[in-house]
């Protein structure tokens, strides 16, 4: 549906938009910022003309930028971390709470029931099975059973 309406709507724009950059680019000299502009736009046209043939492709990167948000927000907080070591161990742990995110895990159920079973001597031989994608698995079958 956001195909065909694109394709109705917003190809004949894109398309005029085109025709109008190429005419401007011949009026401009070739060493003018607007020029280098215009250029820059029309290299790139291949990737705009998918956006039109494509209707599951974003107008935007607002979502990926969501998405990514809490993982800049952790590397500029781990500046703080007070040492080398500080730094990489936040890493880590945001790390985990990030893929937890992405399993769709918990994480602070995660973290409390694998740091548990860490201390209860868990054996380093199956450390595998702590993975928030396997750890998720788990939980899954404990609650079917």
């Amino acid at each position: 549906e956001r195909r065909a309406i694109r394709q109705e709507r917003s190809k004949p724009l894109v398309l005029a938009l085109k025709a109008w950059f190429e005419q401007q680019l011949t009026r401009v000299s070739g060493k003018a910022t607007i020029a280098e502009h215009i250029r820059y736009a029309l290299n790139h046209w291949v990737g705009l003309m998918r956006l039109l043939d494509d209707g599951r492709i974003e107008l935007d990167t607002n979502i990926v930028e969501r998405s990514i948000r809490p993982l800049i927000l952790n590397r500029k907080n781990a500046l703080f971390a007070g040492h080398d070591e500080g730094a990489e161990n936040w890493a880590c742990i945001a790390s985990l709470i990030e893929t937890c995110k992405l399993c769709g895990v918990e994480p602070q159920a995660y973290l409390t029931d694998v740091l548990t079973r860490l201390v209860n001597l868990w054996p380093a031989s199956r450390l595998d099975e702590l993975m928030p994608w396997a750890w998720s698995a788990e939980q899954a079958k404990s609650l079917a059973a």
